[in-house]
């Protein structure tokens, strides 16, 4: 997770508020389409292993770039955080209790496959996400109560709650259709050979290395396919991508580290785009996760998780400023929340813990744990959080902590997560457009992606509650009161929003790279 910039989410917010009935325009690039030449194949070089590309099962911001290619969504966002229809051809209707939910859809759209994209699809995939084996979408869209097509281009949803972070959650995964015709015949492999709506379809896939989509003739926008095709190549380490873009191997690579920022910059091949995204780079710290997640939370035997002192010593040992300044050059912003602080739902006050290593070391030393306190931080193996974590444990060792670090491949550490293999974790989250997203299902019970194993029965209903009040007031008091609740149980200690930052070639025009953090290919043309 590297990146952020400053974009205001006080449109979405009123938007997903009011659910307004109304079409919106579609986003617009931040750089110009081109004419350009047609024909090539863009390569593409991303920071990590996407994982499976089933969208009801996928949980990596890596396969939301992925998925840009080959499978549209029944919303997308543009540069204001504000949802688009894509497949929807307008915004949803809802009704005055806020419990029935009316998608218009678009005609004339045909699947990758050559079959028609209509209501029954629609239903067929959100109803697959709700109820598949392991599916993650499950709990972001656990509201949904039913799902109908009372014609071809209508959906009707209805709620068992009422749940603002309805049209987000549709902008995200779980607003991604699936052809109901692959779907039959691919059943649980439909990951391997994916059938969306989109620009590109789905050609092969080398395990580790690279995935590769070529035009399709069934997109229903093909004219502006100017490419012909789009292949992803998997680089973890972010010198080595900055390194592949500079000398040609690929024309785009994607969270580049922000040390090697100055150095690209000067080189008139490329162009180096920075933009804000809602995410956040945090410290997951396994609490009661000690048999993986389709489990019964149990006791963990580790210091930090026996001990709410601890952690709040563990905190009281990090210097925000000083980590941002000498890992990432002043690149990112401070915080100790999930909400972007661009979010109109964000508390007026902070109330961050503060770097107090006199404090971290009275607790330690009071904290009867024979000193020094051991704690493993498992982190993803790239350069960028290696660095990161060295500092982390320069710090935490000096109050009293005996800090171990342990690199492991992302796809492995992703799922020594979900097992509670670990007992720190540095990993951060994409961020969401409402702030249920950065929440629910990330620190509530049972969570998909509720690493820490936390259980707390007060913490649920306030997220719950929160995402079921309408306007921004009323929504903006309730994740005050939540997110007091968060820093006080301590699953995560936040560290900062990020920048990221794409690298492309001077060559590669018209890519339409937003505010999510994704950069899209559509129109995108390479000359020379």
């Amino acid at each position: 997770m590297r990146s952020r910039v400053r974009v205001s989410l006080a449109v979405f917010a009123a938007a997903a508020a009011g659910l307004a009935a109304c079409s919106t325009p579609g986003a617009t690039p931040t750089t110009s389409s081109s004419s350009g030449a047609t024909g090539g194949t863009i390569n593409v070089a991303l920071a990590s292993d996407p994982g499976t590309i089933d969208p009801s099962l996928a949980n990596t911001f890596d396969s939301r770039i992925v998925f840009q290619a080959f499978c549209q969504k029944l919303y997308d966002a543009n540069n204001a955080l504000q949802p688009v229809p894509q497949l929807a051809s307008a915004l949803p209707k809802t009704s005055a209790d806020g419990l029935t939910v009316t998608i218009p859809l678009r005609t004339g759209v045909k699947f990758n496959d050559g079959t028609p994209f209509n209501a029954d699809a629609v239903k067929t995939s959100l109803e697959r996400d709700l109820t598949l084996s392991g599916s993650a979408r499950a709990k972001e869209i656990a509201a949904v109560k039913s799902v109908a097509a009372p014609n071809p281009t209508t959906v009707v949803i209805t709620l068992s709650r009422p749940f603002s972070p309805l049209v987000a959650q549709l902008t995200d995964r779980a607003g991604l259709i699936m052809s109901p015709a692959a779907l039959k015949k691919e059943g649980d492999k439909f990951g391997d050979n994916p059938v969306c709506v989109g620009p590109f379809k789905y050609s092969s896939r080398v395990s580790g290395t690279s995935l590769s989509f070529v035009k399709s003739s069934d997109y229903y926008d093909a004219s502006k396919v100017k490419v012909d095709g789009v292949t992803y190549k998997i680089i973890s380490d972010p010198t080595t991508r900055a390194e592949n873009l500079q000398s040609g191997d690929v024309q785009a690579a994607e969270q580049l580290d922000p040390t090697d920022i100055p150095r690209l910059k000067s080189d008139s091949s490329l162009k180096i785009t920075p933009v804000s995204a809602p995410s956040y780079e945090g410290i997951t710290i396994n609490v009661s996760n000690a048999h993986g997640d389709t489990s019964p939370a149990g006791p963990v035997n580790t210091a930090l998780s026996k001990s709410p002192q601890l952690r709040q010593a563990f905190e009281l040992a990090l210097d925000r400023k000083t980590l941002n300044k000498v890992v990432w050059n002043n690149a990112q912003s401070v915080d100790c929340l999930p909400l972007p602080l661009q979010m109109v739902y964000r508390p007026d006050s902070a109330n961050c813990t503060p770097y107090d290593p006199a404090q971290a070391k009275q607790l330690v030393a009071a904290s009867g744990v024979k000193m020094p306190v051991p704690v493993t931080m498992m982190i993803p193996a790239d350069s960028g959080d290696d660095r990161m974590a060295q500092v982390i444990q320069s710090m935490e060792n000096k109050v009293g902590f005996n800090m171990t670090i342990k690199p492991v491949d992302f796809t492995s550490a992703l799922a020594a997560g979900k097992a509670g293999s670990f007992d720190t974790f540095l990993i951060g989250w994409s961020g969401r457009l409402d702030p249920d997203g950065d929440l629910s299902d990330i620190v509530t019970t049972d969570g998909s992606n509720d690493y820490s194993g936390l259980q707390n029965p007060q913490l649920d209903k306030d997220i719950q509650q929160a995402a079921a009040a309408s306007g921004v007031p009323a929504r903006k008091a309730a994740y005050t009161t939540t997110l007091q609740l968060l820093g006080q149980l301590r699953p995560i200690i936040y560290l900062y929003h990020d920048t990221w930052f794409l690298g492309t070639s001077a060559k590669l025009t018209g890519v339409d790279y937003r505010a999510d953090g994704i950069p899209r290919f559509t129109a995108a043309s390479l000359n020379g």
